[in-house]
């Protein structure tokens, strides 16, 4: 039976690049794929990993209806043996409806990927909407670190290095960006200090960190 099925994880753990290797094992078996996608790194209508994998994709408007371009491609001769949609997140509650019934209506598969929460530890309303309706959740099994070393769990944005936990859901970044907006991922606990890998070298090298001669000491 088909399926919608959400691969959930946080930044930088391989969800595009899984998403890129199910499209390259089914296309070479001679499957036809339809690609959704929205605010992706490399541009619009672009699906790319970090590890510079890229592929042509559909990007998705505000407003689109992801079921009726299906229907629409396939009444004019076109061909969708299943359908992969990646930054889902960003989709709209709407949309991921419209996924869920080009399951259960075209009997097709849909492999959506995405992060399950914002910077603020916020669900994302896409994100949401797929967990509640998906058939399957599967969170991926390549662990994210934090920069303590401990899984990271969370997503942090930054502004010129210091993480901010204000301000619009979506802005378009990167991570580990060394100016302007960036993202990291952090661990829980760090991501409650609100203290990531450029405050805490910071912190290390700080003077009221520094070890405190003794008296008497001579340098």
């Amino acid at each position: 039976m088909p399926e919608l099925v959400f691969f959930s994880g946080t930044m930088d753990c391989g969800k595009s690049t899984l998403a890129l290797q199910i499209e390259h094992n089914r296309s070479a078996r001679g499957l036809t794929g339809i690609i959704f996608t929205r605010d992706d790194r490399a541009g619009e209508g672009k699906l790319s990993s970090r590890l510079g994998l890229v592929t042509d994709a559909v990007e998705v408007e505000d407003g689109q209806d992801l079921y009726a371009y299906l229907v629409d491609h396939l009444s004019q001769g076109g061909r969708a043996d299943y359908v992969i949609a990646d930054e889902a997140q960003f989709l709209t509650p709407e949309q991921i409806d419209q996924l869920a019934r080009v399951v259960d209506d075209l009997d097709l598969d849909v492999y959506a990927f995405g992060i399950t929460t914002d910077f603020r530890s916020k669900l994302f309303p896409g994100s949401q909407r797929l967990v509640e309706l998906a058939d399957r959740v599967e969170v991926l099994q390549v662990e994210a670190l934090c920069w303590c070393g401990a899984r990271a769990t969370h997503n942090a944005r930054t502004v010129n290095g210091e993480m901010v936990v204000e301000g619009a859901q979506v802005v378009v970044g990167d991570v580990n960006q060394a100016d302007d907006i960036g993202y990291e991922v952090l661990c829980r606990r760090h991501h409650r200090r609100r203290m990531t890998a450029g405050t805490a070298r910071a912190a290390a090298l700080s003077p009221d960190v520094l070890p405190v001669p003794s008296a008497g000491a001579r340098f």
